[in-house]
């Protein structure tokens, strides 16, 4: 298991933010991811998704990982967030956002602010 650990710990580190999740950013494959994607496009802020669904080495790796038993997971500079209940309600808190700041990664206008 030490070759997908290094390749996850390589994805978590080599991007600010990382998704994964059960689909594509694109085309989520199941409500949870489709959920954070939603939130991490409505705070316009840039994020690698990666489709667990593609290696069942990698779905499991990424639960021991981060000692996290569900998917989506959120890692931003390094640091797991949490999944989409977490998201959720820190998006909803206002937090989030915030969280993204603090860290230096650059947030966007809300899509809906455009129309």
């Amino acid at each position: 298991m030490s070759g997908i650990n290094e390749w996850i710990a390589n994805e978590v580190k080599s991007n600010d933010v990382v998704l994964f999740m059960k689909g594509t950013p694109s085309f989520p494959q199941c409500g949870f991811s489709g959920q954070v994607v939603q939130i991490l496009d409505y705070l316009g802020v840039d994020y690698k998704g990666v489709n667990v669904l593609t290696s069942d080495e990698l779905r499991q790796g990424i639960k021991e990982y981060s000692e996290w038993p569900t998917i989506p997971q959120l890692y931003v500079k390094g640091e797991f967030v949490g999944g989409c209940d977490i998201l959720r309600e820190m998006f909803q808190a206002g937090e989030l956002k915030g969280l993204f700041e603090e860290n230096g990664v650059k947030t966007g206008e809300p899509a809906a602010a455009n129309g």
